[in-house]
């Protein structure tokens, strides 16, 4: 006699498979019969149990996610996973502007006291920044001068807790989860009748913390607010009842006053009435609390790290963590490079230096100050006999002439409705694989997406050609020097000179000729010429104004005294664009360098594949069947 199976399958929790395999277990039983039935009081039974297994299996599921930090989805789950990392994430940053202010009378000092308000707008909307120090100043003559004055967007908030042993739920809040921690200082008044105050600073290095250490720990915990704890009379010392910890710090508006550049005195400013306020750095860095992605992406890197910076990966990690608005960053040795102040980034090797670019999320190279406070920030952590530089990106872009074919019996899209397709897939790889650090720009892929991007395409034909945006001197001889970093086409010495070599830029004019709009271009034997045009013909002012390493892709424009920059792309421009042609169609990002796309020179044009349409036989002609070649030499040009 056969036996009936009445085991239940339990490898799938979702409702309806759930309900199959109950009814199937039912179906070994002589007990119940109606459970087949949907409108039976059995069947309902059934649904509630599907539903049980259900919520039981997802919760169970979402259980085990939670438990690793890959996998986590609640920012509580996150951050707990990175404290036992280690990893405290960065809370909300307040925008941060610097300003000399000055108080004009005839007192020997003043203090201007933490709290003190200054007023601004962005796009019509008002802001407030704050000082978050007591600063004393001497007279100068007639006034006092509060020189490089930072200043925070936000609330200047004071919240005090007494210390009370009994009650074991005691904690202390940062009440706002807008609150920047970065502003946060910590006093510890003894009692309420002793006015005597300590203040304690963060423990970064649990190594560096003694029983006596005045400290605090700072913990991100619900609902993402930030808490702070003491030591307990072993690591860090311990507090007693009745001591008052008063806790200050800005709770700002995130990066809603980003680009505040004029501000003014809300009031008097230790009773001075005269008081004049000038901006040094426009309001920066404001930022939204770390995102889960990038919690996830550091607290390992930092643990990996141990509280210092050796590796690459090291300073890139905290220069993410000590500037929030970080979209990427280079690192690179001395060894790989220098920085000159008026070159920029060299290949000459300056051993006992580590080179930081960092590509901000506003599109901003950093301020003098953003730089100065993350140096400041990243010395602790550095190697003593290595000094961090921070240098500024480098944007070299990329203009694209994409020829397609497409088959017109494939598709009812018009050209320049295909030609937007294929605007949009390069947007995407722009925004993917560009436009940031190590972004290579690779033909093959670019190709290889365009024909992707449309069944309708049959191929293409794309030529690469590198600009670079020139900020000159007015009025002012200068040399300057760009760092392209890629080969240039120079087939044989001497190439395409006659028509201007492989280098071409925008027009400008110089001082001794406020008439003739100028030119630059090379003879292919590695000068740089400067010439006007009349009638069309290019006549040489200057042979060797210049010149230009194929071999190493370096521009050098030696002492020129440029007065006014013609307009770009028909728009009043303050750069001039210079322009040259790759020896390779692969574009690769070296150091500080990244690659973008420039979507208003790039040409995207379209044509019917006839051979495809059936419209030409196959193979009639050579040059018919060449058209669908999408691989195009820089000899093609």
């Amino acid at each position: 006699m056969a036996v009936n199976d009445k085991r239940l399958e339990v490898t799938e929790f979702d409702f309806d498979e759930v309900k199959t395999n109950l009814k199937t277990f039912l179906k070994a039983q002589d007990q119940f019969t109606d459970y087949d039935f949907e409108g039976s009081g059995m069947n309902i039974l059934l649904d509630v149990l599907a539903y049980n297994t259900h919520y039981l299996g997802f919760n169970a599921n979402m259980l085990a996610n939670e438990m690793f930090l890959d996998s986590s989805s609640l920012r509580s789950s996150i951050v707990s996973h990175a404290k036992t990392l280690g990893y405290t994430p960065s809370s909300a940053r307040a925008s941060k502007a610097t300003v000399d202010v000055t108080l004009n009378t005839n007192d020997s000092s003043l203090t201007m006291p933490a709290g003190t308000v200054f007023n601004t707008s962005v796009d019509g909307v008002s802001y407030k920044f704050s000082t978050i120090t007591d600063v004393t100043k001497s007279n100068t003559g007639n006034s006092i001068p509060f020189l490089n004055t930072d200043i925070y967007e936000g609330t200047f908030v004071t919240t005090r807790y007494t210390v009370d042993s009994s009650d074991v739920d005691q904690r202390f809040l940062l009440t706002d989860n807008r609150a920047d921690t970065t502003t946060l200082t910590v006093k510890v008044q003894t009692s309420s009748s002793d006015s005597t105050t300590t203040t304690y600073t963060e423990a970064t290095d649990i190594t560096q913390v003694t029983a006596s250490s005045n400290v605090y720990f700072l913990q991100e915990v619900e609902a993402g607010l930030f808490e702070i704890y003491f030591g307990d009379g072993i690591i860090g010392s311990a507090l007693s009842d009745g001591n008052i910890i008063i806790l200050t710090y800005v709770v700002s508006n995130k990066s809603l006053a980003n680009g505040a550049a004029l501000f003014t005195n809300a009031a008097t400013i230790a009773s001075v009435t005269d008081v004049a306020v000038a901006t040094v750095a426009a309001a920066s860095a404001g930022s939204e609390p770390e995102s889960l992605q990038s919690i996830k992406y550091n607290a390992p890197l930092s643990y990996a790290s141990q509280g210092r910076c050796v590796t690459a990966e090291d300073y890139k990690v905290y220069a993410k963590r000590f500037f929030p608005n970080t979209k990427s960053v280079s690192v690179f040795g001395g060894e790989g490079g220098s920085f000159d102040t008026s070159l920029g980034v060299v290949s000459t090797p300056e051993y006992g230096k580590v080179f930081v670019a960092i590509e901000s999320t506003t599109g901003n190279n950093l301020t003098a100050t953003e730089k100065s406070t993350l140096i400041s920030a990243l010395s602790p952590f550095t190697v003593a006999s290595i000094t961090p530089v921070i240098v500024d990106p480098q944007t070299t872009n990329l203009i694209l002439g994409v020829n397609f074919l497409f088959d017109s019996s494939k598709t009812t899209d018009t050209v320049t409705s295909l030609a937007s397709k294929i605007n949009t897939t390069l947007t995407n790889y722009n925004t993917t694989n560009l436009a940031q650090f190590d972004g290579a720009f690779r033909h093959s892929k670019v190709t290889g997406l365009i024909d992707d991007t449309d069944t309708a395409i049959t191929s293409n034909i794309t030529t690469v050609t590198l600009a670079h945006n020139l900020t000159p001197t007015l009025n002012t001889a200068t040399s300057y020097t760009i760092q392209l970093n890629n080969k240039f086409y120079n087939p044989h010495s001497g190439h395409n000179s006659a028509v201007g070599g492989i280098l071409a830029s925008t027009g400008f004019k110089v001082s001794g000729d406020t008439t003739n709009v100028q030119f630059f271009d090379d003879d292919g034997a590695g000068n740089i010429r400067r010439y006007i045009l009349v009638s069309g013909v290019r006549q040489y002012q200057d042979s060797t104004a210049g010149t230009i390493t194929y071999s190493t892709g370096e521009i050098k424009i030696s002492n020129v005294n440029i007065i006014s920059i013609e307009n770009v792309d028909e728009v009043a421009s303050s750069v001039i664009r210079l322009t040259v042609t790759p020896d390779s169609l692969d574009v690769i990002p070296v150091r500080n360098q990244i690659l973008k796309i420039d979507f208003v020179n790039t040409s995207v044009i379209g044509t019917v594949d006839t051979i495809a349409a059936g419209d030409s036989s196959t193979g009639t002609t050579t040059s018919a069947a060449t058209t669908t070649s999408s691989y195009v030499t820089p000899s093609s040009y």
